[in-house]
């Protein structure tokens, strides 16, 4: 695999609408959000398998990632 600039992963959990999401080099590569799994709307849970899902998409693993950012709920 070419070497990236930038992979961030952002995830938001434990507040409405838990979701990851992976942009690389300012682009928005994978994103996941938990109620798309669940079925349950504004499903404020989360599960790892939302990272791992974003990973596997762009082929990454978690030491690929530059930085992680995480919104905590307010």
């Amino acid at each position: 695999m070419e070497q990236l600039a930038h992979a961030n992963l952002g995830i938001s959990a434990f507040y409405h609408d838990s979701a990851a999401a992976l942009v690389i080099d300012g682009r928005i590569v994978a994103a996941a959000q938990e109620e798309r799994f669940t079925r349950k709307k504004h499903d404020h849970r989360f599960h790892p398998a939302r990272v791992k899902y974003c990973l596997a998409e762009a082929g990454l693993t978690p030491a690929d990632l530059d930085f992680v950012g995480f919104y905590d709920k307010p």
